[in-house]
């Protein structure tokens, strides 16, 4: 049953139209993610949704008594609401036909749900904590039709898990505007693609709704399938046109009666071709990874770092790191997750020395060159110009070993001649990203440290991304909560579980989860009283055969070994089962793989625990 459409809509600001003759249904128990380029009107459409924006043409048709509720992209600008939480999300509530303790009840339950203080004064709160505050305002009301603008930017990774299930279960309708792919992976049932002001709907196939084809996969085989016959279309139109423009300067007298229509069709095929839309070019990274550094890159050694600062941001009581040390070496991709406020940035700002530990030290290995990209876009001065901020008052910058003209530079960044002139503070966000990953790859570096670094670009500039970090020749550290980024770029993960703690683990957010969700050892038992004089001497002498990472590695591999053969096992349960060679070739073919994989890991960890053992004995 429709609960609301939008028939042939027009908006435009400036003389590009944003949604030009756009129409879309939305059906009660849909879920629908809108997708599109960086500054394509995804979030004019929600505003049009919502009765907030009014387009320049077109009819909207809204169900009897259909509520409409949106969560906005922006919630920083709410730094001067003074209002405590409580009083912001039971805004949500105002006016519905409900009794005064249910509302109550309702706008205390959510502010539980989602960990908030209600007491807590909004103006105070950090733009993470400030989007939970809208977020929570947003589904206080149930509304039939619930509207979210990138509502995963600044949530960690268990509110995003959260959120999710949320949206499953949400009586209504949904639309929201990602470039969280497993977010969007998860719950879309459809995907709408905003591109050049045309809204098109890409309803999944049955298999995808069984679960066999993911929803967003299914989207880009259609999409790559649409832009091909796109492309033949308009060669041939292109050609067509071309031809008639010869006949044209032919001379032929095209006054004649039958020469006439002919005349008026190529004028007419003149208009369409101006008015054509090109497809928004991709984003052109290319980094310089500087000189080679040496093979440690830092050397950690029992790091700690208390913040005196109680809060409703405060997740940890007490250190915010504790004891921790490591080793990165050249090459490693490392990523770091774990609740906000845990202390994440503290550990960047720590190895980078920004900020210095309150205990233990860290050292800078030889030849070390770091780029750092802060979470809050801090070294972005509002009032300077796009082209003052990357060239810093030259008209040429350096990259990748060559000399380039900033504009030209900036064109592969998606920021034209005119884009270019602007202030920093008229930027959208996803370009205010663009901006600042334009300006890191002009210093040569052989470190990347990135705080957050997807929040606000689109899927295509995202998986660009990924591929350039995949294969830089250097050091990454990065923290992230966008899972399926994690999982694409990083080999190894440090997980900031609170009070200080941070444990290592091998491989992205998939391994994480795999191996954070079998207890470990150490977990289980009691620390080990310290050694005194009646302890064996033997004892102390064989423990130091162990470096400290070397140690927390034999501690964690019995859990880790545990899981494998547990996965493994219950594979094989699957592949012997009589149904199994009955799914699709893909799908087998997949299992086998991954089948293959885990053994070959399994046997990779024995070897190792194996030989840590033998040199504790």
């Amino acid at each position: 049953m429709p609960l609301l459409t939008l028939d042939h809509i027009s908006a435009a600001f400036g003389h590009v139209p944003l949604l030009d003759d756009a129409s879309l249904q939305i059906d009660a128990g849909e879920r629908i993610a809108i997708v599109g380029r960086n500054g394509t009107g995804k979030s004019t459409l929600l505003k049009i949704i919502a009765g907030e924006l009014e387009p320049d043409a077109g009819t909207i048709w809204r169900g009897p008594g259909v509520k409409v509720s949106r969560l906005p992209q922006d919630v920083l600008e709410a730094s001067a609401d003074r209002r405590i939480v409580h009083d912001v999300v039971a805004e949500g509530v105002h006016g519905l036909d409900e009794e005064d303790w249910e509302r109550a009840q309702r706008v205390d339950q959510i502010i539980d749900r989602l960990d908030l203080d209600a007491t807590a004064h909004v103006d105070k709160l950090s733009g993470g904590w400030r989007r939970r505050v809208w977020l929570a305002r947003a589904l206080a009301a149930r509304p039939d039709v619930l509207l979210l603008d990138e509502p995963t930017n600044h949530l960690d990774i268990e509110a995003i898990t959260w959120l999710e299930g949320i949206v499953e279960k949400h009586c209504g309708a949904v639309v929201f505007v990602t470039h969280d792919r497993a977010f969007l992976q998860r719950v879309a049932t459809r995907l709408v693609e905003l591109d050049r002001g045309h809204v098109t709907s890409y309803a999944p196939n049955p298999d995808a709704r069984s679960g066999t084809v993911p929803v967003y996969d299914e989207y880009l085989r259609r999409k790559e399938e649409a832009l091909g016959i796109a492309a033949v279309a308009h060669e041939k139109f292109d050609k067509r046109l071309a031809q008639e423009e010869v006949w044209l300067r032919q001379g032929i007298k095209a006054r004649r009666t039958r020469d006439e229509g002919r005349v008026k069709a190529l004028m007419q095929m003149r208009t369409e071709r101006s008015a054509r839309r090109q497809a928004i070019g991709s984003v052109r990274l290319t980094m310089d990874a500087g000189e080679r550094s040496g093979k440690l890159v830092f050397d950690v050694k029992d790091i700690s770092k208390t913040f005196n600062v109680q809060g409703p941001e405060s997740r940890v009581q007490g250190p915010v790191i504790a004891d921790f040390s490591t080793r990165i070496m050249r090459g490693d991709r490392i990523g770091v997750l774990g609740p906000n406020g845990v202390g994440k940035t503290t550990l960047l700002k720590m190895l980078v020395g920004e900020l210095p530990p309150d205990s233990g030290t860290v050292e800078i290995g030889t030849n070390v060159q770091i780029a750092y990209y802060d979470q809050q876009r801090e070294q972005l001065d509002p009032e300077r110009t796009v082209v003052e901020t990357v060239g810093d008052g030259n008209d040429v910058v350096t990259v990748g070993g060559r000399s380039r003209h900033v504009h030209g530079y900036l064109e592969d960044f998606l920021f034209p001649a005119a884009r270019a002139r602007s202030m920093v503070k008229a930027l959208s966000g996803g370009e205010r990203n663009r901006l600042l990953l334009a300006r890191l790859f002009t210093r040569p570096a052989n470190v990347l440290v990135l705080d957050e670094p997807t929040n606000d670009l689109d899927i295509e500039t995202l998986e660009l991304l990924e591929s350039q970090l995949a294969e830089f020749d250097g050091t990454v550290l990065l923290v992230s909560h966008d899972r399926a980024f994690l999982n694409n770029v990083v080999t190894s993960t440090m997980a900031c579980e609170g009070n200080g703690i941070v444990r290592e683990y091998v491989g992205g957010y998939d391994d994480w989860v795999r191996q954070s969700a079998a207890p470990s050892p150490a977990a289980e038992t009691p620390p080990k009283p310290l050694l005194t004089d009646q302890a064996p001497a033997a004892k102390l002498g064989n423990k130091k055969k162990l470096s400290f990472k070397e140690q927390r590695e034999f501690d964690g591999l019995p859990a880790h070994i545990e899981t494998l053969e547990r996965s493994i096992a219950s594979r094989d349960d699957v592949i012997a089962g009589a149904e199994f060679y009955r799914k699709g070739a893909e799908q087998i073919r997949m299992t086998l793989q991954r089948q293959e994989e885990e053994r070959a890991t399994l046997i990779t960890a024995l070897a190792r625990w194996d030989e840590l053992d033998s040199r504790t004995r």
